[in-house]
């Protein structure tokens, strides 16, 4: 239970970081319409973020010790994509996204398996927040992500960093 509150929190910090990086990025280059799709998407994140904070009291749960780290590189990584273009930050949606789904996904398997476990309760709220994930990978799809400037090599590194940062945070 506490690597899964532990880990998910961390997710849901950087992805957080990573929309206002986008966000920082297109509202001061006067792109509104995108700016207003990420917010939108951040505002999930958020609401995924406030969830594992209450979850995290709840339970008795330390947040991840890489928490500042966190929030620099999704920042980071945010803003970079964004200046690359419209269709990198998409690509970085797109490449996040496909992880976590894949991460909650499994998660949502072994609580599942457990259905008398101490965190049986919590799969509900990884199925809703895997749902929410799985709609913004669609929406960077269809606003270009996949034809981003060299996405494969892209989204293969952020995908690969996602998964590291993953394994660190559960056990850190």
């Amino acid at each position: 239970m506490a690597e899964i509150l532990r880990v998910d929190h961390a997710g849901e910090l950087a992805a957080v970081a990573i929309y206002r990086g986008q966000r920082a990025v297109m509202a001061a280059n006067a792109n509104p319409a995108i700016a207003e799709t990420l917010a939108e998407m951040e505002g999930h994140e958020a609401a995924h973020l406030a969830r594992f904070d209450e979850l995290l009291n709840q339970y008795q749960v330390r947040p991840t010790l890489l928490a500042p780290a966190w929030r620099l590189a999704g920042f980071t990584l945010g803003a970079v994509t964004a200046l690359m273009g419209e269709k990198a930050a998409h690509a970085c949606t797109e490449a996040v996204e496909t992880v976590i789904e894949d991460h909650y996904a499994r998660q949502i398997d072994e609580l599942n398996a457990d259905p008398t476990g101490p965190a049986a309760g919590l799969a509900p709220t990884l199925s809703k927040f895997r749902d929410d994930e799985l709609a913004h990978r669609d929406t960077a799809i269809e606003q270009g992500a996949l034809q981003a400037p060299g996405y494969p090599v892209l989204a293969a590194v952020i995908r690969a960093g996602c998964r590291a940062a993953i394994k660190i945070s559960e056990k850190l």
